[in-house]
């Protein structure tokens, strides 16, 4: 998988204005097979600007750079870069970052495992199975210490 990125450096008091915008695109980008999803995500804040980024996963770094070069691509970038505003929604250009997946680990995938192990340790419905699984991962790998008496 690839993920790409656009950093973009909103100027305060223009956020709505920008998510709006995102908003009420037309992306095209359902109109590709090997795209996978789209989130828009918004950032801490500075003092003259808020931090958002575009973050787009892709099945290969190869189908991203064949969507940058679609049709696709050119009708939704058409109306790019603070969109007509009189006043710019953001700071400069928008900063792009691309990185190849080397790893995932999904939710699924852990609460399966999950389910395997404590039934084989004699656990007793998918209800407790579940709570489990939605508790919060211990950030250390080593087994808790004894509770003190």
């Amino acid at each position: 998988m690839f993920i790409a990125m656009n950093r973009f450096q909103v100027v305060k008091g223009s956020e709505e204005a920008f998510e709006r915008i995102w908003q009420n695109r037309d992306s095209y980008l359902d109109e590709m097979a090997s795209f996978v999803e789209f989130h828009l995500l918004k950032g801490p804040e500075a003092v003259d600007h808020t931090l958002y980024s575009s973050h787009t996963v892709w099945a290969s770094k190869a189908d991203f750079e064949a969507w940058t070069r679609s049709e696709q691509f050119r009708r939704a970038h058409a109306r790019a870069g603070n969109d007509g505003n009189a006043a710019p929604l953001y700071l400069g250009h928008p900063k792009f970052e691309g990185f190849e997946v080397k790893q995932t680990i999904g939710r699924k995938e852990g609460r399966l495992r999950l389910r395997s192990a404590l039934a084989s340790a004699g656990a007793a419905t998918s209800r407790s199975c579940a709570a489990a699984a939605t508790a919060p991962a211990r950030a250390s790998r080593s087994p808790s210490p004894a509770p003190r008496t």
